[in-house]
């Protein structure tokens, strides 16, 4: 009996047929290095607690790396010693590519030469694969000091040497040392307060106490649309998407001040260049899909991937500035 087909049906299954054709050559294409990525599952290390932008961003890594590599991707929140137990985690770990660091820039580009009794050799110890993601940052005032813009800070800090004074979440942050930037190109004194975080520092600039400092743009932002805080200028090339009524710090004739707080990913010693570039192209591709640009927002963060070796020319550049300022301002690490 011969068996007749409708042209509905006949169409499903050419489909059917077309898709298996298309699927096939997908894993027979597939290079050494990911082929090596989806031989074991990931760890993901972040050395700071879960909920902050480390912590973020190792989440957005871990669900991209199961979804394309068909294994189990875990987020391993190593705490302590501000950040060098998660490092020593990964510094030990295989240079396979399943063992990856989540890292902020502090310890990348300031604690080498800021702790005279740093661990790590960055050059020796770690791969660097990408940047991950950069938030702005902006120097406030308190509405009670009177400044407005960077030629009035100026011209105070001037007439007054080392009476103005200006916050940080603590000695040796990227905060404290955007200051001390600020100080050198302006040519201006000014007196550092220290604090244990940022939460507290803002509140005192907040409440008038000390009229000035550097923060996160996130952090200050929703302080500065209700009038709490002035804006003096953002520290970055170009203004902020986030707040672009904001000039930059360049904008208002104050050079070289670009301090941008930016957040990375590394490997083990070790591990092979193709993973390296496999892992940098994986994490560029996670960073731009919709979702994960707007999950980035609700942080103040935007995407910022790079190519390994860009990254880490980067890495030197930036090291090798903060050594500069370290150094000059005899900051030691409390």
């Amino acid at each position: 009996m011969q068996r007749r087909f409708s042209l509905p049906a006949l169409f499903s299954a050419i489909a059917t047929l077309a898709a298996f054709a298309v699927a096939a050559p997908v894993h027979a294409q597939q290079t050494d290095a990911q082929k090596q990525l989806a031989s074991d599952r990931f760890t993901l290390v972040s050395p700071f607690p879960p909920g902050g932008p480390v912590d973020t961003l190792a989440r957005i890594l871990s669900d991209g790396l199961a979804k394309r590599y068909g294994q189990a991707a875990v987020v391993d929140n190593q705490v302590g010693a501000a950040g060098n137990i998660g490092m020593e985690k990964v510094k030990r770990a295989k240079g396979d590519g399943h063992t990856l660091l989540v890292i902020p820039a502090g310890n990348v580009t300031i604690n080498p030469t800021l702790m005279p009794a740093f661990p790590f050799d960055m050059a020796k110890d770690f791969v660097p694969i990408t940047m991950l993601a950069k938030a702005p940052n902006v120097l406030v005032a308190s509405p009670g000091s009177g400044i407005k813009n960077a030629k009035e800070l100026v011209a105070l800090a001037k007439a007054k040497p080392n009476t103005l004074s200006y916050a940080s979440p603590g000695v040796g942050s990227g905060l404290h040392l955007a200051g001390e930037l600020f100080k050198q190109q302006a040519g201006i004194d000014m007196l550092h307060v220290p604090y244990k975080g940022t939460a507290p520092a803002l509140n005192d600039v907040l409440g008038g106490s000390v009229p000035l400092m550097f923060s996160n743009l996130p952090a200050t932002l929703p302080f500065l649309k209700q009038g709490k805080l002035v804006a003096i200028g953002v520290t970055e090339a170009k203004r902020s998407d986030a707040a672009p009524d904001i000039p930059t710090l360049a904008e208002q004739g104050i050079q070289g001040v670009t301090v941008t707080s930016w957040y990375g990913l590394m490997a083990p010693k070790g591990t092979p260049p193709a993973v390296v570039e496999q892992l940098a192209k994986d994490a560029a591709e996670m960073l731009a899909a919709p979702e994960v640009r707007e999950r980035l927002k609700l942080q103040g963060m935007t995407g910022a991937a790079m190519k390994p070796a860009e990254f880490a020319t980067y890495i030197r550049d930036e090291t090798a500035t903060w050594a500069r300022i370290i150094k000059a301002r005899n900051i030691v690490a409390e």
